[in-house]
Formats: structure tokens, C-alpha cells, sequence
């Protein structure tokens, strides 16, 4: 099952997108946005992609060969945007999109532990080779203070039963380190009331979600890169972001409440959603949130 765009047309349609616009897909994934950015600045246009997911970026470059848009595909994480763009030369940019949810191969393909219904490695790193310091799932249950590992767990993950996952890791791991995601998972349903198991979300999901975002500092990358972003667009440039957790909507929604309204104009007053049909063929959008700001002056 291929990885496919959530709330596509609105995004597209909120960048007001224009034939030579210079374009950042700054979490370009495999190219399903990208590709239909392409066919909308033309010839004439930039896109430049990045991903810290080298899988993602050799798809990406499939899916983009064709068309007629200069590409420049870049490893890395968008928090640091800024200085990939001023390497290639490029001091402001046009129009910008965020597309903050996690690829379906990553849970499927990567190996690395982000999902629960294999037995894999505790990494949860985006990136397939990180740098040997890169904070690990692994690291975080078996270094971290349980009062830590409680708060993240509530913070990243909405986790009703934290301070109860978090005792009995810190207990686990006295006897051997926690390693695997099949052990992390038995670790978790044995911490949860019998009658909390069965729901319609695995009992794992949450804390799942909360490790990722700790590992790869996700709230910390948004902030960093949306606001460089903002320093980055052009007059009547715009910047869409879809979010998929409360906690990055909230953030992305307190950064464009905060900016003057001198030199930005919020145009989505409230989230775009998508529609029923959306969230029929495609679950994903069930839970994803679209914003659209734009800047009025330099």
C-alpha cells in the first residue's frame, strides 16, 4: 500500500501557487505533493525538497523525473533550512509546505521501529544512518528517569496510563535491557487495565507516538523550521502546514497568532479539515489539520 497525500487540493489550492514560483517541500516524503507543485509552477519554477529519509528522497526523485520544474532534492532535516537554501543561493522563497505526518513505508519498511506490529529494533530515528550521538527509542527507555519517560509519554503521546507504563519500564529494565519492539509492546499491555487493551487503538499506539517524537525532537523541529520559514518568504509568499498530533497544531497555530498582523495574514481563521469522502479512502486524514499564513510586507 503506497503512501498517499492528505488534504492535497486545499493545500495546493491555500499556496495560491503561480507559473516560476520557487517552492520548499520542506518534508517532500516521496513526492505526492511535490509532483502536483511541479505541474503548477511549470518550467519556469523551483522546487526544492528535503527529507532526512534517503528511501523517501530516491522515491521522490522517481516520481519527479519527468517533470519539466528545476528539482534539488536535499538530505536533511527541515529545521535547518535556512542554510540549505542559502547554499543553493536561494535567500527568500516563494511558497512553503509542511507536511508533518509520518510516511506509511517508515512503519512498513524501514526497519527501524516505529511500528509495534513487528519485532524491530527500538531506533525510531528518521534518519536510516544517524549520527552515533542521535537520541534512540532504546536509550530513552533504558537511560531516562521514570518521571522523564512519564512525561513524554502524557506530553507527545495523550497517554491516560503514563506514570503506569513509565513504572514498569523503569522496572523491565533492571532485569535487561529493552531492545525490541515486540518487548516494549508486551511491557506496555501489561501496564494497562485488562479492559483498556481492546479498544479501537492498540494499547502500544500512544506511547509509540510519544518516543518517535521525543527521539526525533519533532515539536522542536517545527518550531525551528516554521519560523525560519517565516523569515524566509517573500512578500505575498505563503507557508502551508498539515499537522496531524494536538501538539503540533498547537504549536503552528500559536506561531501564526503571534506574528504581527502588519506583515502576516492568517488565511485558514480556523483548520482546514478533510472531507468524508477524504477520510474514507484514506484514514490518515481523519485526524489532519491544514493552516495557511501569509506575508503582507517585508
Amino acid at each position: 500500500m503506497a503512501h498517499v497525500p492528505v488534504l492535497l487540493q486545499e493545500s495546493l489550492e491555500g499556496l495560491a501557487l503561480k507559473v516560476g514560483d520557487v517552492v520548499l517541500d520542506a518534508t517532500v516524503g516521496n513526492g505526492g505533493h511535490a509532483r502536483e507543485i511541479c505541474a503548477r509552477i511549470g518550467s519556469e519554477g523551483t522546487l526544492v525538497g528535503l527529507d532526512l529519509d534517503e528511501a523517501a528522497l530516491r522515491e521522490a526523485e522517481k516520481h519527479l523525473a519527468r517533470t519539466k520544474t528545476k528539482v534539488i532534492l536535499r538530505k536533511s532535516n527541515y529545521r535547518n533550512l535556512d542554510s540549505v537554501l542559502r547554499e543553493l543561493g536561494l535567500s527568500a522563497i516563494d511558497k512553503v509546505l509542511f507536511d508533518l505526518g509520518i510516511r506509511l513505508e517508515e512503519f512498513t519498511e524501514s526497519g527501524r521501529g516505529f511500528s509495534f506490529m513487528k519485532d524491530e529494533p527500538l531506533l525510531m530515528t528518521y534518519d536510516a544512518d544517524p549520527p552515533r550521538e542521535a537520541e534512540t527509542a532504546a536509550a530513552i527507555v533504558n537511560t531516562w528517569a521514570e518521571e522523564e519517560i512519564a512525561y513524554i509519554l502524557a506530553e507527545y503521546g495523550d497517554e491516560k496510563f503514563a506514570k503506569r507504563i513509565a513504572r514498569r519500564i523503569v522496572e523491565r529494565r533492571r532485569e535487561k535491557h529493552i531492545l525490541g519492539t515486540y518487548e516494549l509492546v508486551s511491557i506496555i499491555e501489561d501496564s494497562i487495565p485488562a479492559h483498556f487493551r481492546k479498544g479501537k487503538i492498540h494499547p502500544a499506539t500512544k506511547t509509540f507516538q510519544a518516543l518517535r517524537i521525543a527521539v526525533n525532537d519533532e515539536f522542536g523541529a517545527i518550531e525551528e523550521g516554521l519560523q525560519k520559514a517565516l523569515r524566509m518568504l517573500t512578500p505575498g509568499g505563503r507557508i502551508a502546514v498539515i499537522s496531524f498530533h494536538s501538539g503540533e497544531d498547537r504549536i503552528v497555530k500559536h506561531i501564526f497568532r503571534d506574528l504581527p498582523t502588519s506583515e502576516f495574514q492568517i488565511i485558514t481563521k480556523k483548520p482546514i479539515e478533510g472531507t468524508p469522502e477524504e477520510v474514507r479512502k484514506n484514514p490518515r486524514a481523519r485526524s489532519a489539520k491544514l493552516r495557511i499564513i501569509q506575508k503582507i510586507n517585508a
